[in-house]
């Protein structure tokens, strides 16, 4: 197989270019990631805590099924007795109003407490620490013995501690338990080992180690997967959850910092619960740990449209925040603003810094409304933040909506209420079958260029095989040819729990002890990993048909202004292969080699929990020719790096 890349001296060593291949800029933050907890994204997921119902706030309102007992079992094996009750008297704090209460009467041979399941069990390594802790109150006023242990199905120990519990009101105990044998469905169990009453919340269970080891940390290995695509920005925290099931249920981001246990839970959009303990500081934290910029969302003052299932009927569900409340609603917008740029001095940026932050996050995007429904209660709403985040904050690239789909009456409302504020940036999202994505090449070839620009945040084919995935290939390279007016593209959703799946489908799948990173996620790892900020166009021909005539092949060329590598990128979702030319001599002397990776295979493959390498990535090292032809096979993508530093040495 013959590869071969067009280069000029304009891209290397600044020669004039004709108009038509005249080098334009493209947006630096293109290809990042959006995270929206649904699908057991935080909870379960990304979020690393392994206590399933922590502080026993789980209710049906989350889910018919559950209470606040739910993922707890009483345990009184050894033949102790008492009794069990869910109070609300005099919790820890008033946002966190439930918890157990224990009266041990006897504690017969091993003692009286509760169990835990975690998410589909708790899954521990040998060798390695669990950071345990848990807010007692002894009630009784006599100190209890209390013993925390880890076991498997079967009661077998695998680690455990203990301590005393002595005092009377809230106080929390920590300890670390030494786990000795591998278990990937664990059961963590609490007992006091003595007479007493005593009430018991926030009962928390992390590993050691956590991505970067942050306390109140995020699962590493997941992590570090959505690290590796090396995303530009990550939008968080939905989505839907964003704007939520109805005005009462808007995700508030107040609500989601400072103490774990002060912290407002509530029902998530896709019924289940929201600890919040992944909240806007692990957001800000886990953005700048991975380099990525963050683009937060806010509810435009509207619910959903689907609120109360309403899209059955015809998507009437909108609600707004009363009018008298929107005051308020708009300085909470602002204070998010202090919180994530504000001095340490400042009252919202002080609290960024007790959680441990002093500097600022630099936010330089804010989202605001997801794939509203263009009403005049959403317009009037949205005009009101609108203005008052421009006027105090104009150095912020605020990101408009414009619905649900890539066309039809909230899409067109959408854009004309951009045009009408001049919003710098507006929100397009579309799920659709790949062949609408080969069809759509030239989608962005029209759009003024004076007017908004676009962030396409939601967006993927219908399915997770390679083709799928070359579908969506072949759509991002007219994105780059395009980046000039599309700022920002994130595939959509990225994480999912097997066996807990709210939507299909999702870059990322995951359960208690694997990551399962799927074709799509290395397509989109390509592109951003290999993302750059000027485009040259015409420096790639494709020969026959596929050049004028077929949409199934895409090419890009692009530059990186921070390295100064050149990355070329051709994507074939076609089921034949591609042939093309290069002409590399007005570069003088070549680099010895450049990087090559490829994705290729069958085009039905797919990544899965059974066959989780069905297709990867292949990278190898290529040597350059000043006179290249090339071909690239059916069903695949191609990618060339081209280091300046290798250039730059042999000069």
């Amino acid at each position: 197989m013959r590869y071969g890349f067009v280069l000029t001296a304009l891209l290397l060593f600044g020669f004039a270019a004709n108009a038509q291949n005249k080098p334009k800029k493209i947006s630096p933050d293109l290809f990042g990631i959006f995270f929206e907890d649904l699908s057991y994204a935080a909870d379960g997921g990304l979020y690393a805590e392994l206590i399933q119902n922590r502080s026993f706030e789980y209710s049906p309102a989350d889910n018919r099924d559950w209470n606040s007992l739910t993922a707890w079992k009483y345990q009184t094996d050894g033949f102790g007795y008492g009794t069990i009750s869910v109070e609300t008297a005099a919790p820890i704090h008033p946002n966190n109003p439930h918890y157990i209460l224990l009266d041990i009467q006897d504690e017969g041979q091993k003692g009286v407490g509760l169990e835990n399941s975690g998410f589909d069990g708790i899954p521990v390594k040998a060798g390695k620490n669990y950071d345990f802790s848990v807010f007692l109150n002894v009630i009784s006023g006599e100190s209890l013995p209390v013993k925390v242990a880890l076991v498997d199905k079967n009661g077998k120990e695998l680690g455990s501690s203990s301590f005393t519990a002595a005092d009377k009101g809230w106080k929390k105990y920590a300890e670390q338990i030494h786990v000795n044998f591998d278990n990937d469905s664990a059961k963590l169990v609490l007992l006091i080992k003595a007479k007493g009453k005593v009430g018991i919340d926030m009962v928390s269970l992390f590993p050691e180690e956590t991505f970067k080891n942050h306390k109140n940390g995020l699962r590493a290995d997941l992590a570090q997967v959505i690290a590796d695509i090396k995303p530009k920005f990550m939008r968080f925290p939905g989505g839907c959850l964003t704007h939520g099931d109805g005005v009462a249920n808007i995700y508030r981001w107040k609500n989601t910092i400072g103490p774990v246990e002060q912290r407002v839970e509530q029902r998530n959009i896709w019924n289940y619960h929201q600890s919040v303990g992944l909240g806007y500081f692990e957001y800000f934290q886990f953005c700048e740990d991975i380099g990525a910029k963050s683009v937060p969302v806010l509810a435009a003052g509207v619910s959903c449209q689907n609120s109360g299932g309403t899209w059955r009927i015809g998507s009437t569900g909108q609600k707004g925040i009363p009018m008298d409340e929107m005051k308020a609603y708009v300085q909470d917008v602002l204070d998010l603003i202090e919180y994530a740029n504000g001095p340490a001095t400042s009252t919202w940026g002080a609290k960024r810094a007790a959680a441990g932050h002093p500097a600022p996050f630099n936010l330089e995007y804010l989202g605001i409304g997801n794939e509203d429904k263009i009403t005049g209660v959403f317009e009037e709403r949205f005009r009101m933040i609108y203005d008052a985040v421009h006027k105090a904050h104009p150095e912020i690239k605020i990101i408009g909506t414009v619905g649900p789909s890539p066309n039809g009456e909230d899409f067109e409302k959408g854009w004309k209420l951009a045009y009408q504020l001049s919003v710098g940036i507006v929100d397009e999202h579309y799920y659709e079958k790949p062949q609408w994505f080969l069809k759509n090449t030239a989608r962005y070839d029209s759009y003024n260029r004076r007017r908004s620009k676009v962030y396409i945040g939601e967006y993927a084919s219908w399915g997770n095989t390679l083709y799928n995935a070359l579908a969506e290939a072949v759509y991002m390279t007219h994105l780059e040819r395009n980046g000039d007016v599309v700022r920002m593209a994130s595939y959509a959703p990225l994480i999912a729990r097997i066996g807990h799946t709210s939507w299909n489908p999702n870059l990322i799948y995951f359960n208690g002890t694997k990551v399962f990173p799927t074709v799509n996620y290395y397509v989109q790892q390509q592109f951003a990993a290999n993302a750059g900020d000027v485009y040259l166009p015409g420096m790639i021909k494709l020969k026959g048909e596929k050049a004028t005539l077929d949409t199934t092949a895409g090419a890009s060329f692009v530059k990186d202004s921070a390295t100064g590598d050149i990355i070329l990128k051709i994507a074939n979702a076609g089921s034949t292969q591609i042939s093309g030319q290069a002409d590399l001599s007005a570069i003088g002397k070549l680099p010895e080699s450049a990087t090559l990776t490829v994705v290729s295979g069958n085009p039905e493959a797919k990544n899965s929990a059974d066959n989780p390498q069905a297709v990867l990535p292949q990278s190898s090292t290529i040597k350059l020719q000043k006179k290249w032809a090339f071909t690239v096979p059916a069903y695949s993508l191609t990618v060339v790096r081209i280091s300046v530093g290798t250039i730059r040495k042999q000069k």
